[in-house]
């Protein structure tokens, strides 16, 4: 879940990059009983972003996800200090920031799908 920046953004044979937004990188786990969202230093961000709690849940069992959770401000931007205002709410908060603005959660791979790893598929990140 780490970047580093390149002056070339040629890539290596077999390699793969993905692109930086201005948001949180984050991974969207369900171990078959709960959603959750967590940074990349297992901070947990599901209570502040009960929409993307809420899509989570429509994907199948044991599904992960990696990604970067996002807030797009009202004139189309990527709004990184909204998205930060976002993850100290909870509760009531929390959803009325969901419904004034939303978080979007933009899956750059799937790791595990229906309790099947994919990490070591061919063509797998």
């Amino acid at each position: 879940m780490l970047t580093h920046a390149v002056s070339i953004p040629a890539l290596p044979a077999r390699s793969a990059a993905d692109p930086k937004w201005d948001g949180f990188r984050a991974a969207l786990p369900d171990d078959g009983n709960q959603v959750v969202l967590r940074s990349r230093r297992s901070t947990q961000m599901a209570s502040s972003s009960p929409e993307i709690v809420a899509g989570g849940a429509q994907l199948p069992d044991s599904t992960t996800l990696d990604g970067e959770l996002i807030v797009w401000s009202a004139g189309g931007r990527l709004a990184f200090e909204q998205l930060q205002n976002r993850l100290h709410r909870r509760g009531p908060s929390a959803v009325r920031a969901a419904a004034q603005q939303p978080a979007h959660f933009v899956a750059f791979n799937v790791l595990r799908l229906a309790g099947t790893a994919l990490c070591a598929a061919p063509g797998g990140t």
